[in-house]
């Protein structure tokens, strides 16, 4: 693996076939399982003022994932760890969206046979990626909740990040139909589990809660959990109704596009209590100052 140059695709840079590309060479082939499939997995971290957050909790999941779905490739965790700060130092951006991608890849012609396959592995930088920027944050998001159901964890397992995502494309067409900003789904209980790239928490009477099982546990989510016992903010992982964010003090979401975002509005509907509320404040800005915390910056050299 040859070391890329700072700046060497100035904007966005990927990793494909074992070496660094402009984003116009960063290809995947018509006849990969990840593409016919949705057979891959992927992970994302994000760089902030020039340092990965929480880039070991990433490559935890990835590695994870790549087990689960009995993926194998060609590079160990310091290797991709080396590739990741490779795509950043080539595009030159201190601020970034990284993503890191394991596809089945293309079997023997005529296989049916998973096994076959060549699995493939590719990454890629990007400017940073919010789900809401923050004047958006502070006007204030409206969420859908819609009544369409994530795929069962019986099915699909929600720990391993993956590309199914039709059901939140389809409950996304949902919330713009009806003026919304974004939306989460339910599950088969009628039970909020998550929404595109985000986990969702409902605060009432100084509790948080948010769903226990049936979905992603995302980097963000983490974060929140382990700075609410740090603030002393009670917060429970459990089953939460959909009926519950209409009659919640304050909603907010986490995801690696942005931390803590609160919403303002269920369904066009303000919520109760003040916007954006102080459990939510708290959160947000304890959020922030943890990327100033060595501890969990990963600085990238630029050489």
């Amino acid at each position: 693996m040859r070391q890329v140059g700072t700046g060497e695709f100035e904007g966005a840079a990927a990793f494909v076939d074992g070496d660094f590309v402009p984003p116009s060479e960063a290809k995947v082939s018509l006849f990969d399982w990840g593409f016919t499939r949705s057979d891959a997995t992927y992970d994302v971290a994000s760089v902030w003022k020039g340092a990965f957050f929480r880039l070991d909790d990433h490559l935890d999941r990835f590695f994870a994932s790549l087990s689960k779905l009995r993926f194998s490739i060609p590079y160990d965790r310091a290797q991709v760890r080396e590739i990741l700060h490779g795509c950043v130092r080539a595009a030159a951006l201190q601020d970034a969206y990284v993503a890191m991608v394991c596809t089945r890849g293309v079997p023997p012609r005529g296989a049916r046979d998973p096994r076959l396959a060549t699995n493939r592995f590719y990454a890629y930088a990007l400017p940073f990626v919010w789900i809401a920027p923050r004047d958006k944050q502070l006007a204030g998001i409206d969420l859908h909740v819609s009544r369409r159901q994530r795929i069962a964890p019986a099915s699909v397992d929600p720990t391993v990040k993956n590309y199914h995502w039709l059901d939140l494309v389809m409950s996304l067409h949902d919330a713009y139909d009806r003026g919304a900003d974004t939306s989460c789904v339910v599950d088969g209980q009628g039970r909020v589990t998550e929404g595109p790239g985000f986990n969702v928490f409902v605060v009432k009477d100084g509790v948080v809660r948010t769903a226990a099982d049936g979905v992603l546990h995302g980097i963000s989510r983490k974060t929140v959990i382990e700075l609410a016992a740090r603030l002393g903010i009670p917060l429970r992982e459990e089953a939460v109704p959909a009926a519950d964010l209409a009659r919640a003090d304050e909603v907010f979401l986490s995801s690696t596009g942005g931390g803590v975002l609160p919403i303002a509005k269920i369904d066009g509907v303000p919520l109760r209590g003040p916007f954006p509320g102080p459990i939510t404040t708290r959160l947000y800005d304890a959020y922030w100052a943890l990327h100033d915390d060595p501890a969990y910056a990963d600085v990238v050299n630029y050489g």
